[in-house]
């Protein structure tokens, strides 16, 4: 058993190593003059990712597509740290509360997790804390608390994967909080729309969601809903597994796509400039 394991996990090494490759060296996509820039909210590069896709092929990926910046978090965050060491003007750094797969769940219930931000966040820069993982009561947990104090004091923002109470939870511990909701909390237009009015320092990223365009053309729901809040939306691949890498040219190809039945202002802010003044912000620096 152990050995068909090990040959299993060796099996899927090899096949991402290959996909990798050939996106690296396929026909370029890199933007031209009438292609449009985008930014990729929510790019992981985890332990089994940086071991498969080593740091200067994973930058090779990211360029390929055609990426202005890349908002990237890891599992543990060495990961971060190698991409930003290889291309600081690329990557803008999101630190991550887990050590390694598996603490989705759990992390939030150990309470070791609060001075290993805090050691971090003295150490190194980052845009904000995140993606992590909580839902409804459990973001009223020590831990989570001492999350949003840690952005509080950092001028920095959260990039939250729960659902809508969470953030309300998180607003109410800090109204001056500054959330980028995950995947929009997987939620429907009009929950999206009244968490948004409800919540003025509310992002939402369009990451691992495809409801909301196809065949090139913006639902007309979501449209109003980007047209209600056009300062409020970014896009991201969401690659949390290797193998998701191979995607992120792809999902950029399809992106521009979508984007292109917006008005091009509208279109400009969703694919790159909601999320370079949210950098801005939590960087310091003007977009």
């Amino acid at each position: 058993m152990r050995s068909r394991q090990r040959f299993l996990t060796a099996g899927r090494s090899c096949l991402f190593a290959s996909a990798a490759l050939a996106v690296i060296a396929g026909s370029p996509t890199a933007p031209g003059a009438a292609e449009r820039p985008l930014i990729d909210t929510h790019i992981h590069y985890s332990h089994d990712a940086w071991t498969q896709l080593p740091p200067p092929q994973a930058i090779k990926v990211l360029r390929k597509a055609g990426l202005r910046k890349a908002f990237v978090s890891s599992s543990n965050d060495d990961g971060t740290q190698k991409l930003y060491k290889a291309a600081p003007g690329l990557i803008v750094p999101v630190l991550r509360p887990y050590r390694r797969r598996g603490e989705i769940s759990t992390w939030f219930k150990d309470k070791t997790v609060i001075k290993m931000l805090g050691g971090l966040l003295a150490k190194n820069t980052y845009a904000g804390i995140g993606e992590l993982h909580i839902y409804g009561k459990d973001a009223d947990s020590e831990v989570m608390r001492a999350v949003v104090r840690l952005a509080q004091r950092y001028k920095i923002f959260i990039h939250l994967h729960g659902d809508a109470d969470a953030v309300d939870r998180v607003f109410v511990q800090d109204p001056g909080a500054t959330v980028l909701w995950a995947h929009s909390g997987f939620a429907q237009p009009d929950e999206v729309g009244a968490m948004l009015s409800k919540h003025k320092r509310l992002w939402s990223d369009l990451a691992f969601r495809t409801e909301h365009a196809s065949g090139g053309s913006v639902d007309p729901e979501w449209r109003k809903l980007f047209l209600k809040f056009p300062d409020r939306f970014t896009v991201g691949t969401d690659t949390f597994a290797p193998e998701r890498w191979y995607y992120v040219g792809e999902h950029a190809k399809w992106t521009r796509g979508w984007l292109k039945s917006l008005p091009a202002d509208l279109a400009d802010r969703i694919a790159y400039k909601n999320a370079e003044a949210l950098a801005a912000w939590a960087l310091r620096k003007k977009p």
